[in-house]
């Protein structure tokens, strides 16, 4: 029954509104010795389960990362960097953006980028650098919600062109129970169509936003011409 101090351990410290991380550890390890197993066996565990998810413990790795460099001024480099070419665009910029989220996503390389690692620190940023030299409002939130649609787009119609992708292997499980035999190959191969469509459809509507930011801007340069008239 001593085994079950590590539940106590967990009710008390949400309770108490201590960190969730620590009271889970606390736990595991007032469990692991009142089973009577070694303090460096208990460590071993720790090692061994953080080992079989480092993909997902990772995150917690490269965030706190990101974080520091967006305040030791990442997003003023990457503004300061696009600044730099000319005629560049935000419906360029976010177009190539789309073929590199779909190219890798298509590859399996799903967490390679996304809103957290890539959009907020890098995209969003010289996007809005792109489109302050369009004219555009640096002050609204059209264009990081614009990037950040763009980076959904290459994903989601980029994802299933990888054969070992949940979705693929759902679909071809599916089919199995019901007799249909299928390659995920197969399958994924009819994807590639759907994202050349997604990627023309979501490439004219970048296009159209340099067009639209384009007019907008010589909409507001003619007004003071015409109230001095």
């Amino acid at each position: 029954m001593w085994v079950l101090l590590g539940i106590a351990v967990i009710v008390v410290g949400f309770l108490l509104r201590f960190n969730p991380l620590l009271v889970v550890a606390i736990s595991a390890l007032v469990t692991g010795l009142a089973a009577g197993i070694d303090p460096v066996e208990v460590l071993a565990a720790f090692g061994k389960a953080f080992n079989d998810a480092r993909y997902v413990s990772v995150v917690y790795i490269v965030l706190p990362v990101i974080g520091i460099l967006e305040r030791h001024g990442l997003q003023e480099r990457a503004r300061a960097a696009i600044a730099a070419f000319k005629g560049a665009t935000v419906g360029r910029l976010l177009i190539g953006y789309l073929v590199f989220r779909q190219a890798t996503a298509a590859l399996g390389l799903t967490s390679i980028a996304g809103p957290a690692q890539t959009v907020r620190p890098l995209v969003a940023p010289m996007a809005q650098a792109a489109a302050e030299t369009q004219g555009a409002d640096p002050e609204s939130d059209r264009i990081p919600a614009i990037a950040a649609g763009t980076d959904n787009v290459g994903l989601f119609f980029g994802e299933d062109i990888f054969i070992a992708i949940g979705s693929i292997l759902l679909m071809v499980g599916v089919l199995q129970t019901y007799g249909i035999e299928g390659e995920p190959l197969e399958l994924a191969k009819w994807a590639i169509p759907t994202a050349i469509c997604a990627f023309l459809i979501h490439g004219a509507r970048l296009l159209w936003l340099d067009r639209k930011l384009a007019r907008e801007r010589m909409a507001r340069e003619a007004a003071p011409a015409e109230d001095a008239a």
